[in-house]
This record gives C-alpha cells, sequence and structure tokens, in this order.
C-alpha cells in the first residue's frame, strides 16, 4: 500500500523525538579512526564497514560487506514497494587523515559539541550527512513498516583515496545495483541558512613529479653552480603554470571549456555572497585567481591547477647549506565539464618534460581522474528534492555549481546511465580536510528531515 503524506508526519514526529539519539550515533561512527589513505589504520578500515553494516541492518534493511582489492563496500537495500522508483544512496565511510593534529582544539577521533557544532574528523565529510539518509530510511521503518521507494545503499571506504575499486564493483554488480536516481549527500549548502542542490561538479586530474639529481645531497659551497639542484628546477616548473593573470599555461588547457551563460553569471551574482566574510573565514586578506571571473565564477565553473604538495632539501631549524639530492611536487587539475581528464594530464606531462633540464632525472606519476558534470536543474528529480529541501530548511534551495569533484558521481552516469542528486547539508567552511572538521547540528537534523521528506516526494513521480 502506498505511503501517505499522514505516513510521513508521523515520521517527522519520531525524526524530532529521538534527534538526540541520532546525534550519539553518529559520535560513535566518529570515534572510529576510518583513515584510508594510511595502511596502519585498516583495522579501523574494517570497523568503520562493519558499523555501517550495523546500522543499515538495524534499519531493516538487507545488508553484505563485499571485499574488495583495497577497503570494503557496504551494501543494502529494502526493495518492496511496488511500482515506486528506485533510488541509490552514495556515500562514504573512510576520512582525510587528521595531520596536522597540534591544530585541533581538541581530538580528531573525540568528537566535541560546541557552539552547536560536533567536531571530529569525518563529521561533515562524509560521516555526518550519510548518516541523515540512513537515519531517515530507519525512522520510516520504525514508524510506518514500508518506505515510499525502493533504497540501496552503497557505502564505500576509498572515497578519500580515489575510489579505486569502486568502478570494478559497480561494472560486476551492474544489475543489482540498476536504479532510477542516485542520491550523493558530499556537498555543502550554500551558506548559513541558504540551502542549495548542486547541478554541477568539477572534474578532477592529479599527478606527482620527482626530480632527481645528485645521488645524494651535497656542499653547496663546493658544488653549488656546477650540478642541477632539484629545487631550483622544481620552483622553475611550478612557477611556469600560470601567467600573471592567473591564467594556466598548459597547452590546450582550455580548448574544450564551455564558457559559462550570462544566465548563469547573473543567478551566481544575485546569489547571498558575503565575499569578505567568507574570506575572513578563511584567514586570507582577498581574493585571487584567474583574471576576468568572480570568486564563484572562479571556484565553481572555471578550470584550476593547483599544488598540493612541494618539497626538497633540510627543513629543520637553521641553515644547511646544501643542494638537495631530490625535489618533489603533487598537482592538481580541476576542470570543468567537457574537458578531458586525460588529455589534460598528458599535457601537463609533456610540458613540464619539455621545460625540464636533461640534468635531472623526471619521474611523473598520474594519479585519480574523473570528468566534470552538469545536470538539469528542470527535472522531476530536482523539483522533487526541492520541495523536500524547503520543508526541512523553511526556504527554497537555491541552485549552485560545486567546485570539488566526485568521481562516483561520473561513474553513475557512465555505468547505470543515471543522474545524481547532489544534496549538502554541510558548509563549505565546515574545514573539510583540515583540522577542527566540524558539523552543525541543525543541519545534521534538518538533513535528516530534508532525506525523510525526499522520499515521500520521489514517490510521486
Amino acid at each position: 500500500m502506498p505511503t501517505t503524506l499522514a505516513d510521513f508526519q508521523k515520521v517527522e514526529q519520531y525524526l524530532t523525538d529521538h534527534q538526540n539519539d541520532f546525534i550519539e550515533t553518529l559520535k560513535t561512527f566518529l570515534r572510529i579512526e576510518s583513515v584510508s589513505a594510511d595502511s596502519k589504520f585498516i583495522p579501523e578500515i574494517k570497523r568503520g564497514a562493519e558499523f555501517v553494516e550495523k546500522q543499515l541492518t538495524s534499519a531493516g534493511l538487507e545488508t553484505k560487506i563485499y571485499e574488495t582489492a583495497g577497503h570494503p563496500i557496504v551494501y543494502g537495500s529494502w526493495l518492496k514497494a511496488e511500482g515506486a522508483p528506485t533510488v541509490m544512496v552514495y556515500g562514504h565511510y573512510d576520512v582525510q587523515p587528521a595531520d596536522p593534529y597540534d591544530l585541533w582544539k581538541t581530538p580528531p577521533f573525540d568528537p566535541d559539541i560546541r557552539e552547536g557544532h560536533i567536531y571530529a574528523r569525518g563529521a561533515t565529510d562524509d560521516k555526518g550527512q550519510m548518516m541523515t539518509h540512513v537515519n531517515s530510511v530507519a525512522s520510516w521503518l520504525k514508524v510506518v513498516g514500508s518506505l515510499p521507494v525502493n533504497v540501496k545503499f552503497v557505502i564505500e571506504g576509498e572515497e578519500e583515496v580515489g575510489s579505486d575499486n569502486l568502478d570494478k564493483f559497480l561494472s560486476e554488480h551492474q544489475e543489482m545495483l540498476q536504479c532510477d536516481v542516485a542520491v550523493v549527500s558530499d556537498t555543502s549548502q550554500f551558506a548559513p541558512g541558504v540551502p542549495a542542490i548542486t547541478y554541477a561538479l568539477r572534474g578532477i586530474t592529479a599527478c606527482e613529479l620527482k626530480l632527481t639529481g645528485p645521488g645524494q645531497d651535497l656542499h653547496s659551497g663546493l658544488f653549488g653552480g656546477s650540478v642541477a639542484n632539484p629545487a631550483n628546477i622544481i620552483a622553475r616548473l611550478v612557477a611556469s603554470l600560470h601567467n600573471a593573470e592567473g591564467q594556466v599555461q598548459i597547452p590546450g588547457f582550455y580548448d574544450d571549456v564551455l564558457p559559462l551563460s550570462e544566465q548563469e553569471r547573473n543567478g551566481f551574482a544575485n546569489l547571498p555572497f558575503d565575499e569578505p566574510a567568507l574570506f575572513k573565514a578563511l584567514g586570507v586578506s582577498e581574493g585571487y585567481g584567474e583574471a576576468g571571473f568572480t570568486t564563484l565564477e572562479r571556484r565553481w565553473a572555471r578550470p584550476t591547477c593547483d599544488v598540493n604538495g612541494i618539497w626538497s632539501g633540510y627543513q629543520g631549524e637553521g641553515p644547511k647549506t646544501i643542494v638537495p639530492s631530490i625535489a618533489g611536487v603533487k598537482i592538481s587539475c580541476r576542470l570543468v565539464p567537457n574537458q578531458d581528464p586525460e588529455k589534460i594530464n598528458s599535457s601537463l606531462e609533456s610540458f613540464l618534460r619539455e621545460l625540464c633540464p636533461a640534468s635531472v632525472d623526471f619521474q611523473y606519476k598520474q594519479y585519480h581522474s574523473c570528468g566534470g558534470l552538469v545536470f538539469d536543474t528542470d527535472s522531476g528529480w530536482m523539483k522533487s528534492a526541492g520541495i523536500a529541501i524547503e520543508h526541512a530548511f523553511g526556504v527554497s534551495p537555491v541552485f549552485i555549481r560545486e567546485g570539488g569533484s566526485i568521481p562516483v558521481v561520473s561513474t553513475f552516469k557512465e555505468i547505470l546511465g543515471v543522474d545524481t542528486l547532489l544534496l549538502g547539508w554541510g558548509q563549505s567552511t565546515d574545514n573539510l580536510h583540515s583540522p577542527n572538521e566540524r558539523f552543525s547540528l541543525e543541519g545534521y537534523r534538518q538533513g535528516t528531515l530534508a532525506s525523510a521528506r525526499l522520499w515521500q516526494e520521489l514517490a510521486n513521480l
């Protein structure tokens, strides 16, 4: 029997009555040090997968943990809503490393509540946001005994390291994973009190370059100027990536970039964006970037090239006059829809190789890549999400782009042929990937309520 709005109202009351329980469950989840990048945390990764599996099972879903060549993938499903759409919820239980630990006000894996936020690694990326959907499904099944739609959960443990094994899992289980739309909450609201639906993502391609000169560090007085200094060379290569106007100098970098429409530029300009407040929150005095574009346009809809890390030589206190043996740099490019990540990475490698002298050894390693995406803001899925968000947040959501990359969204499109609803409940200032990561408790509550209403709205399509 189809569910009704009256059923949802019962669920809504249950959510209100049990919000503190949801917070306690999230705290338990956040105590698990599920860092995917560091092998010493593998036991904690296993605990993270087992925690998610237990939550889905307790909610009333049929579940299974799938082992991969890397970290496990947790699958859960409830498929008893005959004739209703099937929705896939994606999330990840792995988190970024917490380093540097000394910049955290409280320990990163000992969640602390202060000033209306819960502070811990993974609070908003992505444990807290993902749990809003687990909470909502569990509440529907607890109160009503059924869901308005069919649901499938795919929760992985490698998102923060490139999701290397997810594509294989999706390809091998295409029939099991068939759905009508995917839902991902790994983005942000536009601002406090301004919920958003993200309709476009930038893609990414990343690499690492290592230059090796002499076989060991050398005395700069005895040998400086007579052999190549890898640190000097890598500094020159990095400096060549941009011109004085902030434009990327990789050949062909802008060839396939689609220009923003006037409608989109006007839409961005009309958003309630407090640029000075953002820069203050980020700890910078002013903005910087490609000439001719606004801050929002640079963040959301223009391609970029950034150094993510650079190292060489002596790092200790005081001087040490050497010619270092090795220098390295990690680089990532955020790409807009229509740019080809492989093409850009190949051009980047060729560009750096041509500029690099033969006096050092050049080693280039390519990392993960994915393309950018744009979704139709007039689809039924989008309209249903808008109704659900307005109910939970009290205002209509705005439509925004996102400067980050969520590779699984491209994968869902390529392998399963489905679009994704990108519904973020956090804020861009929640210190994602940084010390003192946090998630608003009000955002947690509103996100759970929006998720619960979303199932009812999608059933009407």
